[in-house]
């Protein structure tokens, strides 16, 4: 594998509802840790994107923490014309509060949250995508659906997706499968993240022959 430069993003977002509440969701940033632990094992230079994560990170990565999906974005927008290969492994909250409140929220009976989408970033950076660089999505579902994976694979600009089950978001283990825009697919055995990662950092790597 020729050596690249790698940009993996990881963990959750937090969307504030006002100073101490937030809409977050259960990534540990398990899946991305062990991405960022692969790719420098295999010699890569890599740029790790966190959102709030427990999960230590290897020191020799270049780490840019964010709390917020808007952060991420401008985050991705930013780091990834300098890199060849982005890695969109963080769960990203799909909405946040309209409006957050200044002061801590007064627990008062029944409260309406009004709730917008936040921004697609992993099709924001397909947008600004060159030709001689690659991206890598995720696919978090409850239900398989292949065709909408496949859907989100071309509408994003991916070159490769990931399904998984929402079980696997704070699990040990995942059994993917692997999506590719040139209409393969690779179903893999259930196994630990870890391993896992080794085979992605490879299969991405392959996107560049």
């Amino acid at each position: 594998m020729s050596a690249m430069r790698m940009l993996i993003t990881a963990g959750p977002t937090r969307e504030p509802i006002d100073p101490v509440r937030y809409i977050g969701n259960r990534s540990s940033g398990k899946m991305g840790a062990a991405l960022v632990r692969a790719a420098l094992a295999a010699g890569q230079e890599v740029t790790a994107i966190l959102g709030p994560v427990a999960t230590p990170f290897p020191s020799a990565a270049q780490r840019i923490d964010v709390e917020t999906a808007e952060q991420m974005l401008a985050a991705v927008l930013r780091e990834f014309p300098k890199h060849d290969l982005l890695i969109m492994a963080a769960a990203v909250a799909d909405y946040r509060p309209v409006a957050a409140s200044a002061a801590k929220l007064a627990r008062k009976g029944v409260r309406m949250l009004e709730l917008e989408s936040t921004a697609d970033i992993v099709a924001a950076a397909g947008r600004i995508k060159r030709p001689d660089q690659r991206t890598v999505g995720f696919s978090l579902e409850t239900t398989p659906d292949p065709q909408r994976v496949r859907d989100k694979l071309r509408q994003k600009k991916l070159d490769l997706i990931v399904y998984n089950a929402v079980e696997t978001i704070s699990s040990e283990l995942i059994q993917p499968t692997l999506f590719f825009a040139d209409g393969s697919e690779e179903k893999l055995p259930s196994r630990p993240k870890g391993e896992f990662a080794d085979i992605l950092i490879q299969r991405s790597a392959g996107l560049f022959d």
